[in-house]
């Protein structure tokens, strides 16, 4: 069952619709209902890579993320968050691509699939959020999401590229 196209396009799909699932339930909680910085705090009390750390600072959204701006647990969330941002697209982009090629077997319909809904979905989400108290819609958030989707699309891609040259070499 496992080996079977129908079971890996099916997958691929659920897989997409948890993700939007999840995502939808994080956007429709406040920032105080989702925040790690409390948990944070008592693990890290200690701030560890403190003194290294100390020396980031850079500009996202027109704020300054940095210790001294943000304080040693929200500074870390922030990375946890994007991260997170960028890893759930990725997965939705990859899970897209190789459910819409192994549906179609067309790869270019399959990667432009694998753009253009996560970008939608992730401009929606920050439409959402704005009337999510205490969240921020952010266009910066969104481009991230892209970033994330666009590259789970293109590993998706070269796999499939690279296996497609490995068949061909090996029937040659």
């Amino acid at each position: 069952m496992l080996k079977t196209k129908k079971f890996w396009i099916i997958a691929s799909f659920i897989c997409v619709l948890v993700i939007m699932g999840t995502l939808l339930k994080s956007s429709s909680q406040t920032y105080d209902e989702q925040s790690l910085v409390p948990v944070m705090d008592k693990i890290l009390a200690n701030k560890p890579f403190e003194g290294l750390l100390s020396h980031v600072s850079f500009v996202y959204a027109n704020d300054e993320v940095s210790i001294a701006h943000l304080g040693y647990s929200k500074f870390l969330e922030f990375f946890i968050r994007k991260g997170a941002h960028f890893v759930t697209y990725f997965l939705m982009g990859a899970s897209l691509f190789a459910g819409m090629y192994l549906w179609r077997k067309k790869k270019l319909w399959a990667f432009l699939v694998a753009l253009l809904v996560p970008l939608l979905f992730a401009a929606s989400d920050e439409i959402h959020q704005h009337f999510t108290g205490g969240r921020t819609p952010l266009v910066q958030d969104v481009i991230l999401d892209f970033c994330g989707a666009t590259v789970g699309a293109l590993l998706c891609f070269w796999i499939l590229r690279h296996f497609e040259k490995r068949k061909t070499n090996q029937t040659a």
